[in-house]
């Protein structure tokens, strides 16, 4: 299908760029131009491969039943690259955005309730929670796991959007840092969807290689915020003698 395979190019386009300036942001120093710049650039490439991810599933969905005829499974290839797809891309897109919202607006929290906001994070929740339930009638672990991750992420967002008190001016830096490596983890997922069954289609049901992007992203987030909670090294004042 002409269409699917156009897709395909460009969703490993806009892909390659958003996994490759993935980790600038994450190395360089947090407020910098150059962290900036590489976070710009993940974003723009994150948003064009979960709006294509989202066109891939449909037409997985409703498309051809020829595509890969190699795989007899059905169902579980229209979970994995379908539901889960589609789901993948709406919950990529959700995390680039409120990663940026919560800069955007970090001095006026309460604007992430509108419903601008609100809908975004619905559609993660309602298309995560289909996601896992196709993964249960079909026997599939992973398909509930990554919606147990992203409902999860987006009950931790709205516990920062809703809670009463105001917090600590610098807690918006741990949500805007939690939700893009949690845009890298769904992403990284969906790209070993288009990956997988063109270059292993053997290994395309192993939920061990899917779940690799999910261990990483969740390693890397609750390093970095163990990391952050360390108290800082105390400053020593006074003078010191210079040796004689």
């Amino acid at each position: 299908m002409a269409l699917f395979e156009a897709l395909v190019a460009l969703h490993v386009i806009t892909g390659a760029v958003g996994l490759t300036a993935f980790w600038g942001p994450i190395v360089t120093r947090k407020g910098a131009a150059n962290h900036r710049k590489w976070g710009k650039a993940t974003c723009y490439g994150f948003l064009g491969a979960g709006a294509l991810a989202i066109a891939m599933a449909l037409l997985s969905l409703y498309g051809a039943e020829q595509r890969h005829p190699e795989v007899t499974d059905r169902a579980l290839f229209a979970g994995l690259f379908g539901w889960m797809m589609l789901y993948l891309g709406i919950l990529t897109i959700g995390f680039v955005d409120y990663g940026l919202a919560v800069v955007r607006h970090s001095r006026k929290r309460t604007a992430l309730r509108s419903w601008r906001y609100q809908a975004v994070i619905a559609a993660v929740v309602v298309s995560g929670a289909y996601c896992g339930f196709y993964g249960f009638t079909v026997g599939h672990p992973l398909m509930m796991l990554v919606a147990f991750i992203g409902i999860a992420a987006m009950a931790i967002q709205q516990r920062y959007i809703w809670r009463a008190s105001e917090p600590a001016r610098a807690t918006y830096i741990g949500e805007h840092f939690r939700a893009l490596i949690g845009m890298g983890i769904s992403a990284y997922t969906a790209f070993l969807s288009v990956g997988l069954i063109r270059l292993v289609p053997e290994q395309v049901f192993n939920p061990a290689i899917w779940a690799g992007p999910s261990v990483i992203g969740v390693s890397l987030i609750l390093w970095f915020t163990i990391k952050g909670k360390r108290p800082a090294p105390a400053k020593t004042s006074g003078t010191h003698p210079h040796p004689q």
